[in-house]
């Protein structure tokens, strides 16, 4: 088995554990996270190639983190992630990527992404589920954070954070690849009836 293989086992395994911990049928987890129930047939199958967006929709509408979605049984206490041994999630047409790197555990998960943009590239996101709030530190480059029709700047050095709960963009700019640290920040509990 490829670890391709293996990871699609893993997220069919935990989609269909957190569908049925939620008391959720396939035809209603699809219609809340706007997935088509074949789809979801085939992801818990561990058949397809499900992307960044089908994950999170499924994710913010179980009420849990997409690493959860992704990640087998606990490693022990301290756990060490390297980002070359993390698949992108998401890969421009430029060369940009997204890499979630990892999750806290507890009530209120947090999620830790590393991201490269690349100059002119966009990643357009949909709104997260209510309570969700994301962080974004600069580490190198510059990019545009565009939320309610506002372009945000954030230069190498600086840190935004914003309610995610509405459709955000994320642009690389300048002349040089935009690098990033975000943190998402989950709402504790499950996900509200949608």
């Amino acid at each position: 088995m490829t670890e391709a293989d293996a990871a699609l086992r893993t997220v069919a395994q935990n989609v269909r554990a957190a569908r049925t911990r939620a008391g959720l049928s396939l035809e209603e987890l699809g219609r809340r996270a706007q997935v088509s129930k074949g789809a979801l047939v085939g992801l818990e199958k561990a058949q397809g190639n499900p992307n960044l967006a089908t994950l999170v929709r499924l994710a913010d509408t179980l009420g849990i983190s997409v690493s959860a979605l992704m990640q087998g049984p606990s490693e022990g206490r301290v756990r060490v992630v390297s980002a070359d041994d993390v698949a992108p999630l998401w890969t421009g047409r430029l060369g940009s990527e997204a890499r979630l790197m990892l999750t806290t555990a507890g009530p209120c998960p947090v999620e830790v992404w590393r991201w490269q943009l690349q100059p002119g590239e966009d990643y357009p996101s949909h709104p997260h589920q209510a309570g969700v709030v994301e962080t974004i530190s600069v580490t190198a480059g510059s990019m545009v954070l565009l939320l309610d029709g506002t372009e945000h700047p954030i230069e190498a050095g600086q840190t935004a954070t914003f309610d995610a709960d509405a459709p955000h963009t994320y642009r690389g700019t300048g002349a040089e690849p935009c690098r990033l640290v975000m943190t998402v920040h989950l709402p504790p509990g499950p996900a509200a009836a949608l």
